[in-house]
Protein backbone atom coordinates (compact mmCIF):
# COMPACT_ATOMS: atom_id res chain seq x y z
CA UNK A 1 0.00 0.00 0.00
CA UNK A 2 1.04 3.76 -1.40
CA UNK A 3 1.83 6.76 1.81
CA UNK A 4 -1.52 8.15 -0.17
CA UNK A 5 -3.58 4.83 0.12
CA UNK A 6 -2.39 4.63 3.47
CA UNK A 7 -3.42 7.55 4.48
CA UNK A 8 -6.63 7.62 2.89
CA UNK A 9 -7.27 4.42 4.35
CA UNK A 10 -6.71 6.06 7.84
CA UNK A 11 -8.80 8.94 6.85
CA UNK A 12 -11.22 6.40 5.98
CA UNK A 13 -11.39 4.53 9.04
CA UNK A 14 -10.93 7.78 11.18
CA UNK A 15 -14.33 8.97 10.06
CA UNK A 16 -16.18 5.96 10.20
CA UNK A 17 -15.29 5.04 13.37
CA UNK A 18 -16.44 8.74 14.47
CA UNK A 19 -19.42 9.26 12.49
CA UNK A 20 -20.74 5.43 11.74
CA UNK A 21 -22.72 4.04 9.35
CA UNK A 22 -26.61 5.73 9.74
CA UNK A 23 -29.55 4.62 8.21
CA UNK A 24 -30.16 7.67 5.75
CA UNK A 25 -26.00 7.19 4.85
CA UNK A 26 -26.69 3.79 4.17
CA UNK A 27 -29.61 4.20 1.49
CA UNK A 28 -32.33 1.86 0.15
CA UNK A 29 -29.74 -0.01 -2.17
CA UNK A 30 -26.91 -1.94 -0.90
CA UNK A 31 -25.21 -2.72 -4.43
CA UNK A 32 -24.87 0.83 -4.50
CA UNK A 33 -23.62 0.90 -0.92
CA UNK A 34 -21.48 -1.88 -1.70
CA UNK A 35 -19.80 0.30 -5.00
CA UNK A 36 -19.03 3.05 -2.58
CA UNK A 37 -17.46 0.98 -0.50
CA UNK A 38 -15.32 -1.21 -3.19
CA UNK A 39 -14.18 1.31 -4.97
CA UNK A 40 -13.13 3.16 -1.61
CA UNK A 41 -10.86 -0.22 -0.58
CA UNK A 42 -9.43 0.20 -4.13
CA UNK A 43 -8.42 3.74 -3.78
CA UNK A 44 -6.72 3.23 -0.22
CA UNK A 45 -4.59 0.32 -2.06
CA UNK A 46 -5.73 -2.23 -0.39
CA UNK A 47 -3.91 -5.39 -1.81
CA UNK A 48 -6.51 -7.27 -3.53
CA UNK A 49 -9.79 -5.82 -2.20
CA UNK A 50 -11.69 -8.42 -3.88
CA UNK A 51 -10.98 -10.84 -1.67
CA UNK A 52 -13.64 -12.77 -0.45
CA UNK A 53 -14.26 -16.00 2.10
CA UNK A 54 -16.96 -18.01 0.06
CA UNK A 55 -18.56 -20.65 2.29
CA UNK A 56 -20.67 -23.91 1.19
CA UNK A 57 -22.39 -27.05 2.44
CA UNK A 58 -23.61 -30.57 1.09
CA UNK A 59 -26.99 -31.30 0.83
CA UNK A 60 -26.74 -32.46 4.50
CA UNK A 61 -25.22 -29.26 5.82
CA UNK A 62 -21.74 -29.82 6.46
CA UNK A 63 -20.10 -26.27 5.47
CA UNK A 64 -16.46 -25.24 4.11
CA UNK A 65 -15.30 -22.19 3.09
CA UNK A 66 -12.11 -20.65 1.41
CA UNK A 67 -10.87 -18.03 0.31
CA UNK A 68 -11.65 -16.13 -3.41
CA UNK A 69 -11.70 -13.41 -5.53
CA UNK A 70 -14.99 -11.74 -6.43
CA UNK A 71 -14.69 -11.07 -10.54
CA UNK A 72 -17.90 -8.65 -10.78
CA UNK A 73 -21.08 -7.58 -8.80
CA UNK A 74 -24.36 -5.69 -9.87
CA UNK A 75 -27.84 -5.72 -9.28
CA UNK A 76 -28.00 -9.20 -10.25
CA UNK A 77 -25.72 -10.84 -7.87
CA UNK A 78 -21.97 -11.18 -6.93
CA UNK A 79 -20.07 -13.16 -9.71
CA UNK A 80 -16.66 -15.77 -9.29
CA UNK A 81 -15.11 -18.57 -11.16
CA UNK A 82 -13.85 -22.03 -10.30
CA UNK A 83 -13.49 -25.60 -11.48
CA UNK A 84 -16.84 -27.03 -11.02
CA UNK A 85 -15.35 -30.57 -10.59
CA UNK A 86 -13.91 -28.78 -7.64
CA UNK A 87 -15.44 -29.64 -3.90
CA UNK A 88 -16.72 -26.34 -4.26
CA UNK A 89 -18.12 -26.69 -7.61
CA UNK A 90 -19.56 -30.08 -6.53
CA UNK A 91 -21.05 -28.16 -3.71
CA UNK A 92 -22.88 -25.49 -4.67
CA UNK A 93 -24.35 -27.56 -8.11
CA UNK A 94 -25.72 -29.57 -5.14
CA UNK A 95 -26.87 -27.41 -2.87
CA UNK A 96 -27.01 -23.62 -4.75
CA UNK A 97 -26.87 -21.63 -1.68
CA UNK A 98 -24.03 -19.83 -0.17
CA UNK A 99 -22.34 -17.05 1.46
CA UNK A 100 -19.38 -14.75 0.64
CA UNK A 101 -17.92 -12.10 3.38
CA UNK A 102 -15.61 -9.33 2.24
CA UNK A 103 -12.88 -8.18 5.29
CA UNK A 104 -11.13 -5.01 4.69
CA UNK A 105 -9.49 -4.26 8.14
CA UNK A 106 -7.72 -1.11 7.61
CA UNK A 107 -10.88 0.39 7.01
CA UNK A 108 -12.66 -1.44 10.05
CA UNK A 109 -15.32 -2.77 7.30
CA UNK A 110 -16.92 -5.60 6.57
CA UNK A 111 -20.10 -6.96 4.48
CA UNK A 112 -21.87 -10.43 4.44
CA UNK A 113 -23.67 -11.47 1.28
CA UNK A 114 -26.13 -14.59 1.34
CA UNK A 115 -28.45 -16.09 -1.25
CA UNK A 116 -28.68 -18.81 -4.13
CA UNK A 117 -26.11 -19.66 -6.49
CA UNK A 118 -26.72 -19.82 -10.36
CA UNK A 119 -23.88 -20.62 -13.06
CA UNK A 120 -23.04 -18.10 -15.09
CA UNK A 121 -23.62 -19.21 -19.19
CA UNK A 122 -20.89 -20.50 -21.00
CA UNK A 123 -20.70 -17.82 -23.07
CA UNK A 124 -20.39 -15.68 -20.30
CA UNK A 125 -17.70 -17.62 -18.65
CA UNK A 126 -15.60 -17.55 -21.57
CA UNK A 127 -15.72 -13.50 -22.23
CA UNK A 128 -14.01 -14.02 -18.77
CA UNK A 129 -11.91 -16.74 -19.35
CA UNK A 130 -10.21 -14.79 -22.28
CA UNK A 131 -9.11 -12.23 -20.14
CA UNK A 132 -7.21 -14.08 -18.23
CA UNK A 133 -3.20 -14.47 -18.07
CA UNK A 134 -2.37 -17.40 -20.64
CA UNK A 135 -0.65 -18.95 -17.67
CA UNK A 136 -3.73 -18.89 -15.84
CA UNK A 137 -5.83 -20.17 -18.41
CA UNK A 138 -3.28 -23.35 -18.68
CA UNK A 139 -3.07 -23.46 -15.10
CA UNK A 140 -7.34 -24.36 -15.09
CA UNK A 141 -6.69 -26.96 -17.62
CA UNK A 142 -4.10 -28.50 -15.68
CA UNK A 143 -5.42 -28.73 -12.09
CA UNK A 144 -8.10 -31.38 -11.02
CA UNK A 145 -8.79 -29.01 -8.46
CA UNK A 146 -9.56 -31.06 -5.18
CA UNK A 147 -8.49 -34.22 -6.29
CA UNK A 148 -6.01 -35.99 -4.76
CA UNK A 149 -2.32 -35.27 -6.48
CA UNK A 150 0.48 -37.61 -6.86
CA UNK A 151 3.43 -35.18 -6.40
CA UNK A 152 3.92 -31.39 -8.00
CA UNK A 153 6.03 -32.89 -10.84
CA UNK A 154 2.47 -34.68 -12.06
CA UNK A 155 0.34 -31.36 -12.30
CA UNK A 156 3.74 -29.27 -14.09
CA UNK A 157 3.68 -32.02 -16.39
CA UNK A 158 -0.10 -31.88 -17.09
CA UNK A 159 0.71 -28.10 -17.33
CA UNK A 160 3.42 -28.40 -20.13
CA UNK A 161 0.92 -31.22 -21.93
CA UNK A 162 -1.57 -28.70 -22.16
CA UNK A 163 1.18 -25.45 -22.60
CA UNK A 164 2.35 -28.11 -25.78
CA UNK A 165 -1.24 -28.57 -26.64
CA UNK A 166 -2.33 -25.29 -27.20
CA UNK A 167 1.00 -23.66 -28.87
CA UNK A 168 0.25 -20.93 -31.41
CA UNK A 169 -3.72 -21.12 -30.81
CA UNK A 170 -6.09 -19.86 -28.34
CA UNK A 171 -6.40 -21.30 -24.92
CA UNK A 172 -10.29 -22.72 -25.04
CA UNK A 173 -12.93 -22.49 -22.22
CA UNK A 174 -12.07 -25.71 -19.94
CA UNK A 175 -15.32 -27.47 -20.43
CA UNK A 176 -15.36 -28.49 -16.61
CA UNK A 177 -14.49 -24.66 -15.38
CA UNK A 178 -17.07 -21.83 -15.19
CA UNK A 179 -18.86 -19.40 -13.11
CA UNK A 180 -21.20 -18.60 -10.80
CA UNK A 181 -23.60 -15.73 -9.19
CA UNK A 182 -24.42 -15.55 -5.74
CA UNK A 183 -28.01 -13.80 -5.92
CA UNK A 184 -28.20 -11.48 -2.95
CA UNK A 185 -31.23 -12.54 -0.44
CA UNK A 186 -29.33 -10.92 2.72
CA UNK A 187 -26.40 -8.63 2.69
CA UNK A 188 -25.06 -7.18 5.81
CA UNK A 189 -22.75 -3.86 6.23
CA UNK A 190 -20.36 -3.98 9.26
CA UNK A 191 -18.78 -0.65 10.42
CA UNK A 192 -16.48 -0.95 13.23
CA UNK A 193 -16.97 2.07 16.05
CA UNK A 194 -14.89 3.09 19.65
CA UNK A 195 -15.90 0.77 22.71
CA UNK A 196 -16.94 -2.33 19.91
CA UNK A 197 -20.04 -0.47 19.97
CA UNK A 198 -20.21 -1.26 15.93
CA UNK A 199 -22.73 0.08 13.55
CA UNK A 200 -24.36 -3.25 11.46
CA UNK A 201 -26.84 -3.01 9.06
CA UNK A 202 -28.88 -5.42 7.51
CA UNK A 203 -30.94 -5.58 4.24
CA UNK A 204 -33.03 -8.10 3.79
CA UNK A 205 -34.78 -8.28 -0.09
CA UNK A 206 -38.39 -8.35 -0.17
CA UNK A 207 -39.49 -8.60 -3.63
CA UNK A 208 -37.85 -6.38 -5.74
CA UNK A 209 -37.16 -4.00 -3.00
CA UNK A 210 -35.07 -4.24 0.24
CA UNK A 211 -35.65 -3.08 4.01
CA UNK A 212 -33.25 -1.89 6.46
CA UNK A 213 -32.90 -3.51 9.91
CA UNK A 214 -30.24 -2.34 12.40
CA UNK A 215 -28.20 -5.16 14.65
CA UNK A 216 -26.73 -5.40 18.16
CA UNK A 217 -22.98 -5.19 16.71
Amino acid sequence: MSLIGRLRALVTMGRGMATGLSELEAGADPIALFSDWFATARQSGIFLPESMALATSTPDGAPSARMMLLKGFGADGFVFYTNCESRKGGELLENPRAAIVIHWPILERQVRVEGTVEQLTPEESAAYFRTRPRGSQLGAWASRQSAELENRAAMEQRFREHEAKFKGGEVPLPPFWGGFRLVPRRIEFWQGRLNRLHDRLRYTRDGDRWTVTRLYP
